[in-house]
């Protein structure tokens, strides 16, 4: 088996972030954390993964700070912590992007849909700090020295 390379020490906060977060198990773990599964089963029902994965993603996300494993009657449930739900802005534009370029036209996906007015979120954007809309071309990395 390969061995992971950590990013837990890279100057890059892209880096460090998709080492915190793990893998393509970890952000759908996270996603199906947003939709309200908590327990073990509910994941692996979900998902379709081999229980060792689950349990190795489910002990990184705990580690990590992204999930907190609770107590629940006779059982534990893994919730969402606030550093975990700080990655409901990534899991949107993830799923806006996937809306937008992996799928045909006309062809059903599942929707995010606001509980109030039931309706679509809007796009995410991102904004300077002066509120006006800004293109990757008119932004630029500042790397250490």
């Amino acid at each position: 088996m390969v061995k992971r390379t950590s990013f837990g020490d890279a100057e890059c906060p892209v880096a460090r972030s998709v080492d915190a977060v793990g893998d393509w198990w970890s952000l759908l773990i996270v996603r199906d954390a947003f939709d309200g599964s908590r327990r073990f089963g509910e994941f692996q029902r979900s998902l379709g993964v081999a229980k060792n994965i689950l349990s190795a993603r489910l002990k990184a996300l705990t580690d990590n700070g992204i999930l907190e494993l609770v107590p629940a009657g006779a059982h534990n449930e893994y919730v969402l912590t606030p550093k975990g739900e700080a990655l409901f802005p990534v899991i949107v534009a993830l799923r806006q992007w996937g809306e937008a370029f992996s799928f045909a036209p006309g062809e059903p996906h599942s929707e995010l849909l606001d509980t109030r007015d039931g309706e679509p979120l809007r796009p995410l954007e991102v904004h300077a700090a002066d509120g006006r809309l800004v293109t990757p071309a008119e932004t630029e990395v500042r790397k250490l020295a």
